[in-house]
C-alpha cells in the first residue's frame, strides 16, 4: 500500500464534485482528507484544488509537495474562469482538461497530464457535471498510480483567458430562437442561475429538463 498522504481542497460555494469524490474507492492511499479551507493544509504529497474560487496564498503553496489544479482547457489556451461553459457557447464538442501544478499566477503552472471529452451537444448541466466529475477523477487516480513518478512540462504557445461568468449570463434572449441559443440552456444551473427573460418590465424564468 502506497504510503501517501492525500487532499482535496472544494469550496462549499461551487461543491458539484463532492459526491463524485466520496464514492471513489482510493484503495491504495492510507491517509485522505476534504478540507474547506486551507488552513489546516500542511505536509501533503498530493493536494488535489477542485474549483475553489478563493484566492490562494503563495506562502501555501510551499506547505505541501505538490498542488494540483485540473482546468477545464487546453492550456495555455482557455485560462481563467468557468472554461468548460465558455467553450460549450463556443459550440467545441471536443474539450480539454489539463493538469497543472499551481503557482501565483492564474493557471499559469507546469502541466503534469491532458485529457480530454467528447460531446455530442445534447448535455445539460447535470450531465456536464457528471462527465466532468469522472474525467476528473480519471485523472487524479492517474497520477495516484504513477506517484511519486511524475513529470511536469512548463507551457507553452500563446494564451488566453475567458473571464468570470454571473447569474446575469443567462438571460435569453427573446428576439432569438430557441435553437440559436440552446448552448447558453445547456449551462444553466436550474436551481442557483437558471435560464431568464424579461418582457414587459416583468422577469420571467426558463428550466430545462430532459424528457426521460
Amino acid at each position: 500500500m502506497k504510503n501517501i498522504k492525500l487532499a482535496f481542497l472544494l469550496d462549499k460555494k461551487n461543491n458539484w464534485i463532492i459526491n463524485h469524490i466520496k464514492n471513489s474507492k482510493y484503495k491504495d492511499i492510507k491517509k485522505i482528507k476534504i478540507f474547506w479551507s486551507i488552513e489546516k493544509i500542511k505536509n501533503y504529497d498530493l493536494v488535489f484544488i477542485i474549483n475553489y474560487t478563493k484566492l490562494i496564498p503563495k506562502k501555501f503553496l510551499k506547505n505541501n509537495r505538490y498542488n494540483l489544479v485540473v482546468h477545464s482547457s487546453d492550456l495555455p489556451k482557455g485560462k481563467g474562469f468557468a472554461p468548460l461553459q465558455w467553450q460549450i457557447l463556443e459550440n467545441k464538442k471536443k474539450i480539454f482538461f489539463s493538469m497543472i501544478n499551481i503557482n501565483d499566477k492564474i493557471d499559469s503552472g507546469d502541466i503534469l497530464m491532458k485529457s480530454n471529452i467528447k460531446l455530442n451537444g445534447s448535455e445539460l448541466y447535470e450531465e456536464l457535471r457528471q462527465i466532468q466529475s469522472e474525467k476528473v477523477l480519471q485523472m487524479i487516480n492517474k497520477v495516484i498510480k504513477i506517484f511519486p513518478k511524475i513529470k511536469f512540462k512548463s507551457q507553452k504557445g500563446k494564451g488566453s483567458i475567458y473571464k468570470k461568468r454571473s447569474p446575469d449570463d443567462s438571460e435569453i434572449n427573446i428576439n432569438k430562437s430557441i435553437k440559436s441559443q440552446f448552448n447558453k440552456f445547456r449551462i444553466v444551473n436550474n436551481d442557483k442561475w437558471p435560464a431568464f427573460f424579461y418582457y414587459k418590465k416583468k422577469k420571467y424564468i426558463l428550466k430545462i429538463y430532459k424528457n426521460a
